[in-house]
């Protein structure tokens, strides 16, 4: 018996009713730019056998369970029980009506290498027509648009793909996740606080009302888990919240974690657990992907600067401590070069300082591929959200918190940002679900000895 099997047989006996992974799993990715057709092209490689699955947690990291003496240490996959990757069928939504192999050579993220050999498999996938407003998403184009005169009936026609992808492809689950570009600026309002002000914004096609929330209802209502990989205003709302509490359906969010907002969750938790200083952090950006194009336009900039900014404030708590973090200095820039295509450059200055308050400077030069990054977080992330549905955990999944840089909260608590905590939370989640022991790393070994 597998190890997954014994577990699952444990957690039932526990209480926590986990439905198997029987049949395929759905994912629906909203966009099918450089991002999807990574992660696509990159699980396909995977199940043939070409390549190895590396940044994906889900399916090359371990978890310790016990105590360190018993080496008890499985992979995650085979702890629990996570739909396998040969059952991932795929569909999505674009404005731009090129196909996954023509969009995947676009976008200059992989070599022919892997791109060739699959080439008749992606060109089966097709982009559905987006829901798509130019306003939102300024610096695009597209053709393969959804006409409607409300956007209540845009989002019935998303609602009618939902069920006609599920259907084609026999999928027994479906996950959806935003993947596409970054929308303009919106902050809460009247028209986001219930579902009966959220429906009718929709039917007078209020301009509060983003395209992006529209796939998040669109989802919710068809029962499908929904994780936003974008700074957007999208399902992070009251209404779609509760909507979500209701139909017991998992939402999460926001933005993908990956280059430059990583290394700060990783290193301003250092500066804090030291007790070093910090006067000023100052990242600029360069990139020339349709993500930097898109964030070329101030309103889809001012975003994405909202979702970078707020990092260093919550792990710093300087409330806290105000003379190392109360007067910070933080700046973020990003700059399109087309020349640089997906592969970013994320640079940071670092001004600390330390002992009796003497200045030290970190400088950090990212060149990171941003796709690379981003793939195997919607793999993980599409499998967790499966996970949490199969588990009947409804709602906010603040233990995925990990994979986001602006990670969505029960109302009233402040977002977890340290990657650490982070790990450590999803990790001691999947032992709770299995009827492990969580790990506290407490040194228990005096106590047993006292």
């Amino acid at each position: 018996m597998a190890i997954a099997e014994r577990t699952l047989i444990v957690a039932q006996e526990l209480g926590r009713e986990i439905a198997p992974p029987k049949g395929k799993l759905g994912v629906m990715l909203v966009g099918l730019g450089a991002v999807s057709t990574t992660f696509i092209a990159g699980v396909e490689n995977v199940r043939r056998g070409r390549a190895l699955p590396i940044g994906s947690l889900s399916q090359m990291g371990t978890i310790r369970l016990g105590k360190r003496a018993e080496k008890r240490a499985p992979k995650i996959r085979e702890f629990v029980p996570l739909a396998e990757l040969g059952d991932l069928v795929f569909a999505a939504w674009d404005p731009i009506p090129d196909d996954a192999y023509t969009a995947a050579v676009k976008a200059g993220v992989l070599e022919g290498k892997h791109l060739e050999p699959i080439a008749p498999f992606l060109k089966g996938i097709q982009p559905l027509p987006a829901a798509f407003d130019q306003q939102y998403v300024k610096r695009l184009q597209g053709s393969n648009v959804k006409r409607g005169k409300t956007k209540r009936e845009l989002a019935e026609q998303l609602r009618q793909d939902i069920r006609e992808f599920k259907r084609a492809s026999g999928a027994d689950r479906l996950v959806i996740i935003w993947a596409a570009s970054t929308e303009v600026f919106l902050q809460p309002g009247p028209t986001h606080q219930t579902l009966a002000t959220f429906e009718k914004a929709m039917d007078q096609n209020d301009p509060a009302i983003a395209p992006s929330m529209l796939y998040a209802y669109a989802a919710l209502m068809e029962s499908v888990p929904f994780a936003n990989g974008a700074p957007n205003l999208t399902v992070d709302i009251p209404a779609l919240e509760c909507l979500a509490d209701e139909r017991g359906v998992p939402i999460g969010g926001k933005d993908f974690k990956t280059g430059q907002t990583m290394m700060k969750t990783v290193l301003a938790p250092a500066f804090k657990a030291r007790m070093l200083g910090l006067s000023g952090w100052y990242s600029t950006n360069i990139l020339g992907n349709r993500d930097g194009e898109v964030l070329d336009d101030p309103e889809s900039f001012k975003t994405k600067e909202e979702s970078k900014l707020g990092v260093l404030e919550y792990i710093l708590q300087p409330e806290m401590y105000p003379e190392l973090y109360g007067n910070v200095f933080h700046k973020v820039r990003i700059n399109y070069y087309p020349p640089r295509g997906d592969n970013k450059e994320g640079w940071d200055n670092i001004d600390i300082f330390g002992w009796l308050g003497y200045p030290m400077q970190i400088k950090v030069d990212f060149l990171c591929r941003d796709s690379i990054l981003a793939a195997p977080i919607v793999l993980d992330l599409a499998l967790m959200f499966d996970l949490a549905r199969r588990a009947g955990m409804s709602g906010i999944q603040e233990w995925l918190s990990f994979y986001f840089k602006s990670p969505q909260t029960a109302p009233g608590l402040y977002p977890e940002h340290d990657l650490f905590i982070q790990q450590t939370k999803l990790k001691n989640t999947l032992r709770w679900m299995m009827g492990e022991e969580q790990i506290t790393h407490l040194g228990i070994e005096y106590y047993e000895k006292a």
